[in-house]
């Protein structure tokens, strides 16, 4: 991706965060922070009873860069088995960001993804509990 292109990505998410704020009915709320920079995200998620993701969305304080990346990883994550959400890579979200700027932020990038990572692994311990 051309790197203007990235950046009006990574503003974008950053100015129009896409299922932002507090999910009422969560069946998880899971807290990550960054603590190299303060960042800090609630990933809330609901599973339906086949194990997916049927609901995400996040509230957080941080960088551009953590708040882009909690906003993309709903994005991706919304509607996938738990099993697929624990085994995204986190090249996922990297490439999103290109390599320059992915590079100098990498925690704050992965902030939501591995946030949410947790977060399946907490709903899918539910779930088989």
């Amino acid at each position: 991706m051309e790197h203007q292109t990235t950046i009006d990505l990574i503003l974008d998410h950053y100015e129009n965060p896409r299922h932002y704020g507090a999910l009422p009915d969560a069946d998880v709320v899971m807290r990550g922070i960054n603590p190299g920079c303060g960042d800090v995200i609630a990933i809330y998620a609901k599973a339906d009873d086949a194990g997916h993701i049927s609901a995400i969305s996040f509230e957080g304080e941080g960088c551009t860069i953590s708040m882009a990346g909690a906003s993309m990883a709903t994005e991706i994550l919304w509607g996938k088995a738990l099993a697929e959400v624990e085994a995204t890579p986190e090249a996922a979200i990297l490439e999103l960001f290109g390599r320059e700027i992915a590079a100098t932020r990498f925690r704050c990038a992965l902030l939501g993804l591995n946030t949410a990572k947790d977060a399946a692994r907490a709903l899918r311990s539910r779930q088989s509990g």
